[in-house]
Protein backbone atom coordinates (compact mmCIF):
# COMPACT_ATOMS: atom_id res chain seq x y z
CA UNK A 1 0.00 0.00 0.00
CA UNK A 2 1.34 3.01 -0.88
CA UNK A 3 -0.01 6.87 -2.31
CA UNK A 4 0.06 8.04 -5.73
CA UNK A 5 -0.40 12.10 -6.48
CA UNK A 6 -1.10 13.90 -9.71
CA UNK A 7 -2.85 17.35 -11.34
CA UNK A 8 -5.09 18.36 -13.51
CA UNK A 9 -6.11 21.48 -14.71
CA UNK A 10 -2.37 23.67 -14.76
CA UNK A 11 -2.66 24.94 -18.00
CA UNK A 12 -6.27 26.56 -18.64
CA UNK A 13 -6.68 30.58 -18.37
CA UNK A 14 -10.38 29.48 -16.21
CA UNK A 15 -11.02 27.97 -13.04
CA UNK A 16 -8.87 26.08 -10.34
CA UNK A 17 -5.77 23.58 -10.49
CA UNK A 18 -7.26 20.18 -8.68
CA UNK A 19 -4.98 18.13 -7.31
CA UNK A 20 -5.54 14.60 -5.97
CA UNK A 21 -4.12 11.48 -4.03
CA UNK A 22 -4.91 8.25 -3.77
CA UNK A 23 -3.99 5.53 -1.00
CA UNK A 24 -4.45 2.43 -1.59
CA UNK A 25 -3.20 -1.46 -2.27
CA UNK A 26 -2.87 -1.16 -6.42
CA UNK A 27 -4.59 -4.87 -6.38
CA UNK A 28 -7.88 -2.97 -4.67
CA UNK A 29 -8.20 -0.82 -7.58
CA UNK A 30 -10.48 -0.96 -10.95
CA UNK A 31 -9.18 -2.97 -13.11
CA UNK A 32 -8.82 -0.66 -16.03
CA UNK A 33 -7.98 2.66 -14.00
CA UNK A 34 -5.35 4.44 -16.20
CA UNK A 35 -4.41 8.14 -16.90
CA UNK A 36 -7.43 10.20 -17.00
CA UNK A 37 -7.09 11.40 -20.78
CA UNK A 38 -7.23 7.80 -21.79
CA UNK A 39 -10.25 7.53 -19.78
CA UNK A 40 -13.65 8.62 -21.12
CA UNK A 41 -15.44 11.69 -18.68
CA UNK A 42 -18.38 8.46 -17.70
CA UNK A 43 -15.80 5.93 -16.93
CA UNK A 44 -13.28 8.32 -14.87
CA UNK A 45 -16.59 9.35 -13.22
CA UNK A 46 -17.62 5.90 -12.39
CA UNK A 47 -14.01 5.15 -11.28
CA UNK A 48 -13.79 8.33 -8.93
CA UNK A 49 -17.15 7.18 -7.20
CA UNK A 50 -15.63 3.70 -6.86
CA UNK A 51 -12.16 4.78 -4.93
CA UNK A 52 -14.18 7.61 -2.79
CA UNK A 53 -16.68 4.73 -1.75
CA UNK A 54 -13.91 1.80 -0.93
CA UNK A 55 -13.29 1.08 2.49
CA UNK A 56 -9.80 0.59 1.91
CA UNK A 57 -8.89 3.58 -0.17
CA UNK A 58 -7.80 6.87 0.98
CA UNK A 59 -8.68 10.37 -1.20
CA UNK A 60 -7.59 13.31 -0.58
CA UNK A 61 -8.21 16.98 -3.03
CA UNK A 62 -7.41 19.91 -3.11
CA UNK A 63 -7.61 23.40 -5.03
CA UNK A 64 -5.01 26.00 -6.20
CA UNK A 65 -7.40 28.38 -6.84
CA UNK A 66 -7.06 31.52 -9.78
CA UNK A 67 -6.04 34.13 -7.01
CA UNK A 68 -3.53 32.07 -5.67
CA UNK A 69 -1.94 31.49 -9.75
CA UNK A 70 -2.17 34.99 -10.30
CA UNK A 71 0.49 36.40 -7.00
CA UNK A 72 3.30 37.61 -8.79
CA UNK A 73 5.88 35.79 -6.11
CA UNK A 74 5.05 32.23 -7.56
CA UNK A 75 5.14 30.05 -10.45
CA UNK A 76 3.23 27.23 -12.14
CA UNK A 77 6.36 24.24 -10.58
CA UNK A 78 6.08 25.78 -6.63
CA UNK A 79 1.94 26.35 -6.91
CA UNK A 80 2.39 22.14 -8.61
CA UNK A 81 4.57 21.06 -5.35
CA UNK A 82 1.45 22.75 -3.02
CA UNK A 83 -1.30 21.44 -4.61
CA UNK A 84 0.02 17.90 -4.90
CA UNK A 85 1.21 18.62 -0.99
CA UNK A 86 -2.38 19.96 -0.10
CA UNK A 87 -3.69 16.65 -1.60
CA UNK A 88 -1.50 14.15 0.04
CA UNK A 89 -1.89 15.40 3.56
CA UNK A 90 -5.97 15.67 2.86
CA UNK A 91 -5.10 12.11 2.06
CA UNK A 92 -2.83 11.39 5.04
CA UNK A 93 -5.67 12.38 6.98
CA UNK A 94 -8.52 10.58 5.78
CA UNK A 95 -6.47 7.58 6.20
CA UNK A 96 -6.23 8.21 10.11
CA UNK A 97 -9.28 9.13 10.27
CA UNK A 98 -11.01 5.90 8.77
CA UNK A 99 -8.17 4.23 11.06
CA UNK A 100 -8.40 0.39 10.39
CA UNK A 101 -10.92 0.38 7.66
CA UNK A 102 -7.74 1.34 5.65
CA UNK A 103 -5.65 -1.67 6.40
CA UNK A 104 -3.09 0.56 6.18
CA UNK A 105 -0.18 -0.46 8.95
CA UNK A 106 0.62 1.57 11.76
CA UNK A 107 -0.36 5.02 11.42
CA UNK A 108 3.03 6.24 12.67
CA UNK A 109 4.97 4.18 9.88
CA UNK A 110 6.31 5.99 6.90
CA UNK A 111 4.08 6.37 3.64
CA UNK A 112 5.50 6.19 0.11
CA UNK A 113 4.52 8.79 -2.10
CA UNK A 114 4.80 8.09 -5.90
CA UNK A 115 4.32 11.83 -7.51
CA UNK A 116 3.57 12.66 -11.05
CA UNK A 117 6.77 14.90 -11.69
CA UNK A 118 5.47 18.89 -11.90
CA UNK A 119 9.26 19.77 -12.87
CA UNK A 120 12.39 19.21 -15.31
CA UNK A 121 13.93 17.81 -12.67
CA UNK A 122 12.18 14.58 -11.42
CA UNK A 123 14.92 14.71 -7.88
CA UNK A 124 14.05 18.13 -7.14
CA UNK A 125 10.25 17.76 -7.60
CA UNK A 126 10.17 14.83 -5.11
CA UNK A 127 12.49 16.68 -2.33
CA UNK A 128 10.56 20.24 -2.69
CA UNK A 129 6.79 18.22 -2.82
CA UNK A 130 8.25 16.04 0.42
CA UNK A 131 9.31 19.58 2.39
CA UNK A 132 5.61 20.77 1.47
CA UNK A 133 4.14 18.14 3.15
CA UNK A 134 6.27 18.02 6.62
CA UNK A 135 5.85 21.79 6.20
CA UNK A 136 1.91 21.69 6.51
CA UNK A 137 -0.60 21.92 9.93
CA UNK A 138 2.44 21.17 12.56
CA UNK A 139 -0.62 20.52 14.59
CA UNK A 140 -2.19 17.78 12.17
CA UNK A 141 -0.93 14.13 13.70
CA UNK A 142 0.07 12.45 10.05
CA UNK A 143 2.92 10.14 9.47
CA UNK A 144 6.66 11.21 7.76
CA UNK A 145 6.15 10.38 3.69
CA UNK A 146 8.93 8.97 1.47
CA UNK A 147 8.19 11.19 -1.77
CA UNK A 148 9.68 9.81 -5.77
CA UNK A 149 8.50 11.61 -8.85
CA UNK A 150 9.04 10.60 -12.33
CA UNK A 151 7.49 12.08 -15.70
CA UNK A 152 4.62 10.41 -16.81
CA UNK A 153 3.82 8.40 -13.45
CA UNK A 154 -0.09 8.94 -14.48
CA UNK A 155 0.57 6.66 -17.70
CA UNK A 156 2.86 3.79 -15.79
CA UNK A 157 1.92 3.78 -12.00
CA UNK A 158 -2.02 2.90 -11.16
CA UNK A 159 -2.16 4.54 -8.07
CA UNK A 160 -0.68 7.60 -9.81
CA UNK A 161 -3.82 7.13 -12.58
CA UNK A 162 -5.90 7.01 -10.07
CA UNK A 163 -5.04 10.38 -8.66
CA UNK A 164 -5.27 11.44 -11.82
CA UNK A 165 -8.92 10.56 -12.37
CA UNK A 166 -10.02 11.93 -9.22
CA UNK A 167 -8.03 15.25 -9.90
CA UNK A 168 -9.60 15.25 -13.21
CA UNK A 169 -13.16 14.66 -11.65
CA UNK A 170 -13.01 17.66 -9.27
CA UNK A 171 -11.77 19.78 -12.12
CA UNK A 172 -14.76 19.03 -14.04
CA UNK A 173 -16.84 19.26 -11.46
CA UNK A 174 -16.14 23.03 -10.27
CA UNK A 175 -16.23 23.74 -14.21
CA UNK A 176 -19.44 22.78 -14.14
CA UNK A 177 -20.13 25.62 -11.08
CA UNK A 178 -17.94 27.52 -12.64
CA UNK A 179 -20.51 27.51 -15.94
CA UNK A 180 -23.73 27.49 -13.93
CA UNK A 181 -22.26 30.81 -12.43
CA UNK A 182 -22.05 32.48 -15.46
CA UNK A 183 -25.39 30.87 -17.39
CA UNK A 184 -26.14 33.97 -19.11
CA UNK A 185 -23.12 33.45 -21.84
CA UNK A 186 -23.44 30.56 -24.36
CA UNK A 187 -20.83 28.19 -21.89
CA UNK A 188 -17.56 28.78 -20.97
CA UNK A 189 -16.01 25.87 -22.60
CA UNK A 190 -13.48 23.64 -21.36
CA UNK A 191 -11.43 26.36 -19.58
CA UNK A 192 -8.40 25.98 -22.05
CA UNK A 193 -7.20 29.00 -23.92
CA UNK A 194 -7.44 26.91 -27.26
CA UNK A 195 -11.28 26.19 -26.62
CA UNK A 196 -12.78 28.70 -28.85
CA UNK A 197 -15.96 28.68 -27.13
CA UNK A 198 -14.03 29.80 -23.55
CA UNK A 199 -12.11 32.51 -25.99
CA UNK A 200 -15.85 33.77 -26.61
CA UNK A 201 -17.28 33.81 -23.51
CA UNK A 202 -13.99 35.99 -22.31
CA UNK A 203 -14.23 38.20 -25.42
CA UNK A 204 -18.31 38.41 -24.08
CA UNK A 205 -17.34 39.09 -20.63
CA UNK A 206 -15.16 42.05 -21.18
CA UNK A 207 -17.47 43.48 -23.86
CA UNK A 208 -20.24 43.32 -20.87
CA UNK A 209 -17.71 44.60 -18.12
CA UNK A 210 -14.71 46.12 -19.54
CA UNK A 211 -12.75 43.09 -17.09
CA UNK A 212 -12.27 39.65 -17.41
CA UNK A 213 -14.19 37.42 -15.13
CA UNK A 214 -13.19 36.50 -11.33
CA UNK A 215 -12.66 32.70 -12.16
CA UNK A 216 -9.82 33.61 -14.79
CA UNK A 217 -6.37 33.37 -14.09
CA UNK A 218 -5.64 37.18 -15.03
CA UNK A 219 -2.17 36.47 -15.53
CA UNK A 220 -2.59 34.73 -18.27
CA UNK A 221 -1.33 35.73 -21.83
CA UNK A 222 -4.99 35.02 -23.11
CA UNK A 223 -6.48 37.37 -20.59
CA UNK A 224 -3.58 40.14 -21.53
CA UNK A 225 -4.55 39.75 -25.42
CA UNK A 226 -8.72 40.08 -24.65
CA UNK A 227 -8.61 43.06 -22.79
CA UNK A 228 -6.38 44.40 -25.26
CA UNK A 229 -8.28 43.79 -28.19
CA UNK A 230 -11.24 45.02 -26.06
CA UNK A 231 -9.64 48.19 -25.68
CA UNK A 232 -7.81 48.54 -29.08
CA UNK A 233 -12.22 48.18 -30.00
CA UNK A 234 -13.18 50.85 -27.77
CA UNK A 235 -10.75 53.10 -29.58
CA UNK A 236 -11.58 52.33 -32.79
CA UNK A 237 -14.83 53.36 -32.09
CA UNK A 238 -13.74 56.07 -30.73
Amino acid sequence: MYLGVDEAGKGPVLGPMAAAAVLADPSTLPADVDDSKRLTPSRRESIDAALREADRVAVGVAFVEPDEIDRPETDMNTLTVRGQARAVRAALADRAAIGDRAAAGPLDEPVRVVADAGDTSESRFARRLGEFVADGDADADLPEVDVSAAHGADEDDPLVGAASVVAKVARDQRMAAVDADYAAYDGVGSGYPSDPTTRSFLRAYVDDHGDVPDCARRSWATCDDVLAAAEQSGLDDF
